[in-house]
């Protein structure tokens, strides 16, 4: 089990939080493991007034800058609602668990997450762009 410290903190204002939700319940029966571990993340989550997220936290449809801590590959990607999704145009959905474990994380911050096969993987988020 991966160290505490890479489960930092998550940050989401009110109107991304509750989209957010509706997307767990939504996807429950379909996605079930991301469904779960977004749900998880929401659980921990700080919810702020909208407009009082820093613009250091990924939000939704925010661009981010990461590194892969395994590989030291950085990709920079936009978050996005799995309707919007397109890889070939950098837009990764929020339920992917790559795009879960971004939601709500501040720059500087590592958080390990899990791929679709169960393998932990840790990455680094370097910038975020709103």
């Amino acid at each position: 089990m991966p160290s505490p410290e890479l489960f930092p903190a998550v940050t989401l204002s009110s109107d991304d939080y509750v989209c957010l939700l509706g997307l767990v319940a939504a996807s429950a029966a379909s996605e079930p493991d991301v469904s779960d571990y977004l749900g998880a993340e929401l659980e921990r989550a700080t919810v702020v007034r909208s407009g009082e997220v820093m613009p250091t936290v990924v939000a939704m449809n925010a661009r981010v800058t990461f590194r892969n801590e395994a590989t030291g590959r950085v990709r920079t990607v936009t978050l996005v609602y799995p309707s919007e999704a397109d890889l070939a145009a950098g837009k990764v959905s929020v339920l992917t668990p790559i795009g879960a474990a971004l939601i709500g994380v501040a720059e500087g911050h590592a958080i390990c997450w899990y791929t679709r096969s169960g393998e932990a993987k840790t990455l680094t988020v370097l910038e975020v762009e709103q």
